[in-house]
Order: C-alpha cells, then sequence, then structure tokens
C-alpha cells in the first residue's frame, strides 16, 4: 500500500506557531519575572497559568493572591489580549469586583503580540497593587477602571479604602491553602 502522511494546513501551521510563541514566551519567564510574582502552567491546557502574587508594601502589604492567565486560542495576533482572574476578592479600581478579572486593555488597549508578552502582563497585574495615586491616570482611564466603587473611595476616603483593602488581604490570607 502506498500511505502517504496528510500535510498540516495553514490553519494548522499557524496554531502550532503560537502556541510554540506561547511556549518560548513562559521558557522566558523563568529570568525575567517580576519579583513576588510565580506562574506554572496548567497541566491539562498550554494556555492556561496559575499565578500567585506576593504583594510586599504599600497599601496591599502581605498580600497574597492567586490567579489564573489565560491566553486564547489566537494569542499572538494582533488584539488578542489575555484574561487575569483573581480566584479571590481583592478591593482594587483594576479589578472587576464581582468576576475578580483584570482589565488588561486599561494599560494595552491595542494588544501588539510584537510589544506585550506574559511578562508584559504580569508586570502589569504587580503594578496594579502598587499605585499611590490614581489621580496621576488620564481621565479616560480612571473612567474605564472596572471597580469604581473601589476609585471613588480611594479619592474621597483613603482611610475607608485602606480599610477594605486590608480586608480582602486577610481574606485572601485565609483561603490561600485552597
Amino acid at each position: 500500500t502506498n500511505f502517504t502522511q496528510p500535510t498540516p494546513s495553514t490553519v494548522e501551521r499557524e496554531q502550532a506557531m503560537r502556541d510554540y510563541k506561547l511556549s518560548i514566551e513562559y521558557k522566558h519567564l523563568k529570568q525575567h519575572c517580576p519579583g513576588g510574582v510565580y506562574l506554572v502552567p496548567s497541566f491539562d491546557d498550554l494556555r492556561l497559568f496559575h499565578g500567585v502574587i506576593f504583594v510586599r508594601r504599600g497599601a496591599f502589604t502581605n498580600g497574597i493572591f492567586k490567579f489564573t492567565l489565560q491566553c486564547p486560542p489566537k494569542y499572538n495576533d494582533v488584539g488578542t489580549h489575555p484574561t487575569v482572574t483573581f480566584s479571590s476578592f481583592v478591593y482594587n479600581p483594576h479589578v472587576h469586583p464581582d468576576s475578580g478579572e483584570v482589565d488588561i486593555r486599561v494599560a494595552y488597549p491595542e494588544w501588539d503580540p510584537s510589544k506585550h508578552f506574559l511578562v508584559t502582563v504580569l508586570t502589569y497585574v504587580k503594578r496594579i497593587f502598587y499605585v499611590k495615586d490614581y489621580n496621576e491616570l488620564a481621565e479616560d482611564q480612571q473612567r474605564n477602571l472596572p471597580n469604581q466603587e473601589a476609585l471613588q473611595l480611594f479619592k474621597t476616603n483613603t482611610e475607608g479604602y485602606r480599610r477594605r483593602v486590608l480586608g480582602c488581604v486577610k481574606e485572601a490570607a485565609r483561603h490561600i491553602f485552597e
């Protein structure tokens, strides 16, 4: 019999290249991950990562927050953002109060795979815990933050904001081993 291997389609080759680029990005993280941020791949899904961030100073001091980072199948295409979702409640203007999702589009409205990488996202996720003054953000960026209640409390009642943050830090600590 004359048996020939089917040739991969263009779509399959493009997906294989996206997957390869993602694995290269992950390998790069071993040396370049932001301090206090750790990320491991899922056993079941090449595009799903589990992470944890340890906050060392500022309003979220001693916070330990777990999250997932999901890269869609078309990740590494222009306009295809990854998704970062915290598994515990995080009282932060950058984090959606119901879903726990960080709005990556506030920082990177146009995702460009030649400039934006997993390390870029993790650096941004770390940075949202160290913001000292939301007034430094442009008005349109402030308007697009997913937790407007936290933003307004930060602006109008700093002590009230700090109490809410401390509450979420304590709550996250209770669930860290789940």
